[in-house]
């Protein structure tokens, strides 16, 4: 698939992570889509404006390294990032890793009210959110820091300025691979990989464009996949929320829409759709053995999705 004018894609990913570590890189490769590898120093530069969609996958916006302590605290490539996420934040004045993602994610809030199209995975969806609630309010344990949260973050913490979720609990841990009780963790999902899938929701051309668009799939039903973040319950979300895809047997949603401004965002749960648990320094998916990818399908949508709008305006 090729596109004569396709949309100017930014994917926002630091320089110590390899790009088959993101399903959508995967993708656009597949798909022979340009992009731009784009992250804080072009973010925190004013350089979003320049491009129409941006994807956003696997990242911690709370300032936690992924809560990947306990488990990679002592890899290099642990080290190189958090060395480099270090350094920009004090190259730009802030004196915690923390306090510049939450500049980013105040940036890129301003990115989708301004019309810019925002497509986040994995753990990229709950941590923005999360981080957005938590301005002002220190939830870093010393560990990623170098002083304690404040023990009375819950209580502080604000909904109003989050995209999807409101009334979670942060998860207080600094070792625990959880950021908050957003996500649904396997002992409460109860399924495996071969009881694992979700519904696509059927909506209405007329009086739902976008949502049809993003859910046009030769598959209603499509395979379930984990991530750090597998899916979002159902419970916590914005009555505002678009639900396009769930898991209605265990109230969990795959897949959700909304607009801020003049922009819109989507957020898909899980990491890769074609490896139901994928696991750090595995292979990449080879994308030409899963050509008909239900899963990796709803990926495309989103990338071809701003395209489509301004034909649609143009006419």
């Amino acid at each position: 698939m090729r596109l004569d004018k396709p949309p100017k894609i930014a994917v926002y990913s630091p320089k110590s992570k390899q790009p088959w570590d993101d399903a959508v890189t995967l993708v656009l490769a597949y798909a022979e889509i340009p992009y731009e590898t784009i992250f804080d120093d072009e973010v925190m530069d004013g350089k979003l404006p320049a491009y129409d969609w941006l994807h956003l996958h696997h990242e911690d916006f709370t300032g936690q390294y992924g809560k990947f302590y306990r488990s990679h605290g002592n890899t290099s490539w642990y080290k190189a990032q958090q060395r480099e996420f270090e350094e920009t934040a004090r190259k730009y004045g802030f004196s915690k890793v923390s306090q510049m993602k939450l500049a980013v994610v105040k940036k890129i809030r301003d990115f989708c009210a301004g019309g810019g199209f925002l497509f986040a995975m994995c753990s990229a969806a709950d941590t923005y959110d999360i981080a957005l609630s938590a301005e002002g309010v220190d939830i870093c344990e010393a560990i990623y820091d170098g002083d304690p949260a404040d023990p009375n973050a819950q209580k502080k913490i604000s909904f109003g300025n989050t995209f999807a979720f409101q009334d979670f609990q942060l998860n207080r841990d600094p070792f625990d691979y959880e950021y908050s009780n957003i996500d649904n963790q396997p002992y409460e999902r109860g399924l495996s990989e071969g009881n694992d899938f979700f519904s696509l929701f059927q909506f209405s051309a007329k009086w739902d464009p976008i949502p049809t668009m993003l859910t046009q799939n030769h598959q209603t039903v499509v395979k379930g996949f984990l991530g750090q973040t597998t899916g979002f319950k159902k419970n916590l979300l914005k009555p505002e929320v678009v639900v396009m895809g769930e898991t209605r047997s265990i109230n969990e949603v795959k897949y959700i829409h909304g607009t801020v401004g003049k922009g819109t965002w989507t957020f898909y749960g899980g990491h890769d759709p074609e490896d139901y648990q994928h696991l750090v320094n595995e292979e990449p998916t080879d994308l030409t053995l899963h050509p008909n990818s239900a899963g990796y399908r709803l990926i495309l949508n989103n990338i071809l999705f701003p395209a489509a709008r301004k034909k649609k305006q143009k006419t």
